[in-house]
């Protein structure tokens, strides 16, 4: 009763876990992937970050608005005195119309005044107390030597290259995708072989253990099928772990579970859409493919760009700027004897040049390095172009080898198979010894094998070489 209970709860876990097995088809995988790839991701965020940077440099072309406020108390106070005396009177002269001073001029060169008023000394005091300043500027550059533009234009490269570098990771996780995905199949269908490879070998077995009761066979045929059947045991076992590794790397690579049960229907030979067109096969094979498609040509391109324009910067520093402003501060505070002291506003508008000189070459050495940079950049775009052309020939080299590959692992497998129906037919008939037959059988599983690894040796270079291309996105 127990183990009915046990037998019972196992097989509703079976057909629990088979109903929750998830159906993914490749293009979905690869959706899965592109949507839950951190690199990717962070590419992305990249952009964002390089667009950011460009609106910072833009703003640079717009007038710079500045608020100034500043306001301390100060207990600093004190005092000065302005020294009394005699202040001459001034007499009317009705004859010139003039003020004259009442005074009588000296041999020496002094005056003696006739008629004179006292001038008391005063005492004044002063205090800081509460002082504030506040005003506003506004700064327009002129010309800055090109400063202001070409650290735009650089901002917008870098804009550039980093939407290229999305393109970049992206083909990269497409590929890293189906190669997880038709590693996956492969496991799974060299499992299914060598499950067919055992059902022959159990058949065979069957006939052979009747033929030895009934004195039409020996022991050592039994012993020699039995050998054979324990070796395609132990390949069910590898096959069935290296499919449980390939589905837990699929998963990882996809953004699911490690543990997910994944059912892939009959999409185990689909191509994914994101390929492009099926005449791409036919254009690559004409070899009209060229690598300018590619993200990393692209980036490459906008790199050079990029130090290009890193000479025109460098000169900018040792060029004129003329820049134009306009300031209006207000300024309240102080006392003197009793009464405000500072209480109005000032406006004031100018013009700024700034004149670089250069001592010692400074300039022209820091110009020559940006000029070695850039011709630096275009070998290392020639070297590269010519890395990837060398690739793209490559890849289409192993594609086309592949496609030979799978006609003759094709063909390879039809004639197994038909050598295994005759080598049946004649140990049937006893005009064939069972080792004959069980090599032929052994030849077919090969040949089996040999056709599920060509066929995801062709997937994986068709991959390949549309990223060769840049086809790919």
């Amino acid at each position: 009763m127990v183990k009915s209970h046990i037998y019972i709860s196992l097989l509703a876990l079976l057909c629990y876990t088979h109903a929750t097995a998830q159906s993914l088809s490749l293009d979905a995988c690869v959706e899965r992937a592109l949507e839950h790839n951190r690199s990717l991701s962070s590419a992305k965020l990249k952009v964002d970050q390089a667009q950011f940077d460009m609106k910072s440099y833009k703003a640079n072309f717009y007038p710079k608005m500045n608020l100034m406020a500043l306001d301390f108390f100060s207990t600093a106070k004190g005092n000065f005195t302005i020294q009394g005396g005699h202040l001459p009177i001034y007499s009317y002269v009705p004859s010139s119309g003039q003020f004259v001073p009442n005074v009588t001029p000296n041999a020496d060169g002094t005056y003696t005044l006739n008629q004179y008023a006292d001038f008391p000394s005063q005492t004044m005091e002063w205090k800081l107390k509460n002082m504030f300043l506040g005003g506003v500027s506004i700064t327009e550059p002129i010309y800055t030597g090109g400063k202001v533009t070409t650290a735009y234009n650089m901002s917008k490269i870098g804009v550039a290259m980093a939407q290229e570098n999305i393109r970049l990771s992206e083909s990269e996780v497409i590929v890293k995708t189906h190669e997880a995905y038709h590693l996956t199949i492969k496991a799974k269908e060299l499992g299914d072989v060598a499950r067919s490879y055992k059902s022959l070998l159990t058949e065979l077995k069957k006939n052979v253990d009747g033929a030895f009761r009934h004195g039409m066979s020996t022991r050592n045929d039994m012993m020699k099928v039995q050998v054979k059947l324990n070796e395609a045991e132990l390949s069910i076992q590898k096959a069935d772990n290296a499919y449980r590794l390939a589905c837990m790397n699929l998963c990882h690579v996809i953004g699911m579970p490690l543990d997910s049960q994944i059912d892939f229907g009959d999409d185990q030979t689909a191509t994914s859409s994101l390929l492009g067109s099926s005449n791409d096969s036919t254009i690559i094979l004409g070899r009209s493919s060229s690598i300018e498609e590619r993200p990393e040509y692209a980036l490459l391109e906008k790199k050079t760009e990029l130090a290009r324009q890193k000479i025109r910067l460098t000169k900018s520093d040792y060029l004129p700027t003329v820049a134009v402003g306009a300031t209006y501060t207000y300024t309240n505070g102080g006392e003197l004897a009793g009464k405000k002291l500072i209480d109005n506003g000032a406006a004031s508008v100018g013009v700024a040049v700034k004149v670089p000189i250069s001592i010692f070459g400074d300039a022209v050495n820091k110009t020559r390095s940006a000029k070695a940079a850039y011709q630096i950049a275009q070998l290392e775009q020639e070297d590269l172009n010519e890395q990837m052309r060398l690739e793209l020939s490559q890849c289409q080299n192993i594609y086309e080898e592949s496609l030979s590959e799978l006609q003759l692992c094709q063909l390879s497998l039809e004639q197994a198979a038909e050598n295994m129906r005759l080598s049946k037919q004649q140990y049937e008939v006893g005009f064939e010894t069972l080792s004959d037959y069980l090599e032929t059988q052994a030849m077919w599983q090969k040949c089996y094998a040999n056709l599920v690894n060509a066929r995801c040796q062709r997937q994986l270079a068709y991959v390949s070489l549309m990223k060769a291309t840049g086809k790919l996105r």
